[in-house]
């Protein structure tokens, strides 16, 4: 839990403020996203992203942590096992607070609590220029040397338009069928 503040707690005593704490955390770990007011947002962030912490870490002493707050073995289950690996590269930040606007009935201001997206890790690299344009270089210089008739299949194939190199295809079969064949 984070240091009490002093003063009010959300309109109640401190350990039922420590209760609404723990049942939005398992609302925000269940759903993903959650609308509250402004001010209980603003306290479940730092309990929520230390959650997370645990959960990261992943030992049992981690995992009985969050048991004694999120007292539901489901959502501790799916905060340790999906959502804990989603950040796995992400060092905090885990939650967002969008700010919706006031509510109807009172006129308390109303927020969105929700976990951000994982960041994404960049997959392949894509080949460097410089080794393309190597590539297309000593094409260029093979062609000026006179070395058309040594080109590689695939450069052969990539000068034919996809209709002639369909036409070819059946023809170059046949001829390796009468070879066989003789």
């Amino acid at each position: 839990m984070p240091t009490p503040t002093r003063g009010p707690r959300l309109g109640g005593s401190p350990a039922h403020e420590r209760l609404m704490l723990a049942n939005l955390a398992t609302s925000l770990f269940k759903h993903g996203r959650i609308t509250t007011t402004e001010t209980k947002a603003k306290r479940l962030r730092p309990l929520a992203e230390q959650l997370i912490t645990k959960a990261k870490r992943g030992d049992l002493h981690a995992r009985r942590q969050a048991l004694s707050v999120v007292r539901d073995k489901d959502v501790v289950y799916t905060l340790f096992d999906q959502i804990a690996p989603r950040f796995s590269n992400r060092h905090g930040g885990y939650t967002r607070i969008v700010k919706k606007g006031p509510r109807k009935g009172d006129a308390a201001p109303m927020a969105i609590i929700e976990l951000v997206e994982e960041l994404e890790v960049a997959a392949a690299p894509k080949a460097p220029r410089k080794t393309a344009r190597k590539a297309a270089k000593a094409d260029s210089i093979a062609v000026l040397a006179g070395d058309e008739a040594e080109e590689t299949p695939a450069v052969a194939a990539a000068d034919t338009t996809p209709d002639e190199a369909s036409e070819e295809a059946p023809a170059e079969d046949a001829k390796k069928d009468d070879e066989t064949k003789a």
